[in-house]
């Protein structure tokens, strides 16, 4: 056998197994999404959508549940993207390769791997006792957002790292400050993969649980938020609690507040896919 021949089997077997992994990756996904999609499917109602929860949840709407989570997710971008960005361009563009940059490095990839409840937990004895914004959407926000800072600042950096060096060379040679090229050219040329990062974080942020449930979400609330210190109720929550603790629920319900849950994450996943793919088609 000649080494051409060795070569193209070897290429092949790897690419088998590739793909044979790949499969293996995706069908469960599929599996889930579209058994949630035929056992809720028959719940997703306009009254479903649009009216507050009745009953102990057995009947009406998730109207309450649905705004707070966006609300929350809304919160959890508006303190997470900023630090993680600025922490990024320092990490990527100020910060010298030292013992203290490699110690921050290994804090953000030890600060990804903490459980979420020891966030929920770190939320409950900082936010919510300490800072007295009691059990709120505020305190539910900023405890979301330490929990994302790992990977938005993670994104940040990659992004920033993408940027061609001759861009930074190019523009420094014509007299222009670091700060200058940072913010007019490096800046402007990672932003999309920033929005990807940040698109992401936000909605693993959507899918949590155990944080909300120490830090502010309620089961049944009589009202809408109308302050970042009111109580909220948001899908992940209420869809353990209905699952969980609320006996004879009807099971087209649960997995109705599961495949709206559903809907909500995908669309923000499949908006940072189109948001990188848009990316790659410009360069």
């Amino acid at each position: 056998m000649t080494t051409y021949s060795s070569r193209k089997i070897t290429q092949r077997t790897a690419f088998t197994f590739l793909t044979l992994a790949t499969v293996i990756t995706v069908v469960p996904v599929l599996f889930i999404i579209i058994y949630t999609i035929v056992k809720g499917g028959g719940a997703l109602t306009w009254d479903f959508l649009v009216q507050f929860p009745s009953q102990a949840g057995k009947a009406g709407g998730i109207l309450p549940a649905i705004i707070g989570t966006f609300y929350l997710m809304l919160g959890t971008l508006v303190f997470a993207l900023p630090i993680g960005v600025l922490a990024g361009i320092y990490l990527t563009e100020y910060a010298k390769d030292n013992w203290l940059t490699r110690l921050i490095n290994l804090a953000i990839i030890n600060l990804a791997g903490v459980p979420s409840i020891v966030f929920g937990l770190f939320g409950l004895s900082v936010f919510v006792m300490a800072f007295h914004f009691g059990l709120s959407l505020l305190a539910a926000s900023l405890t979301l957002a330490c929990q994302a800072l790992a990977m938005v600042i993670t994104t940040s950096r990659e992004a920033l790292l993408s940027v061609p060096r001759e861009y930074r060379e190019g523009s420094l040679a014509i007299g222009v400050t670091r700060w200058q090229t940072v913010r007019h050219i490096v800046l402007p040329q990672a932003m999309p993969g920033i929005i990807t990062g940040a698109v992401l974080a936000i909605s693993r942020a959507a899918g949590e649980t155990a944080p909300i449930l120490i830090v502010g979400a309620a089961f049944l609330l009589p009202a809408l938020p109308t302050s970042p210190l009111d109580q909220f109720m948001a899908l992940p929550y209420h869809l353990y609690t209905v699952s969980a603790h609320v006996p004879n629920m009807p099971k087209e319900t649960v997995w109705g507040v599961a495949l709206v849950l559903l809907i909500v994450v995908l669309s923000f996943d499949i908006l940072a896919a189109a948001i990188r793919i848009k990316t790659r088609m410009r360069k």
